[in-house]
C-alpha cells in the first residue's frame, strides 16, 4: 500500500504539522515503505503460533507476600493531631 502526497499533506494538516514539499515527498515514501512492511507481516500464516506476552519466555520473580512488620496503627494514630474512627482527619484544602 502506498500513500499519495495528498494523503500525507492531509495527515500533516490534521496533526498541525507544517511540511515543506521535500518533506512531504520523503514522508510519503517512508510511510509507504512502513505500510508495505506491515502488509508483508500481515500476510504471514500465524495459525499455529501461540501468542506471547514476552519474547524471551522469562518469568518474573516475586517475593513472598508475607507480613514483615508488626501493626503500629494505634501508635501512629496516637500521635496524630486528629483521628476519627481509625481515619486521619486533615484540614480542608479545596473549597
Amino acid at each position: 500500500m502506498s500513500l499519495s502526497i495528498e494523503q500525507v499533506r492531509q495527515a500533516a494538516h490534521l496533526a498541525r504539522l507544517e511540511l515543506t514539499p521535500e518533506q512531504v515527498e520523503r514522508y510519503a515514501r517512508q510511510l509507504s515503505d512502513v505500510l508495505t512492511m506491515v502488509d508483508q507481516l500481515a500476510a504471514v500464516d500465524t495459525a499455529g503460533v501461540e501468542p506471547m506476552a514476552h519474547p524471551l519466555g522469562m518469568v518474573q520473580r516475586l517475593r513472598v507476600d508475607a507480613v514483615s512488620e508488626v501493626n503500629q496503627r494505634e501508635a501512629f494514630q496516637g500521635i496524630a493531631p486528629a483521628v476519627d474512627n481509625g481515619l486521619y482527619l486533615v484540614p480542608k484544602v479545596l473549597e
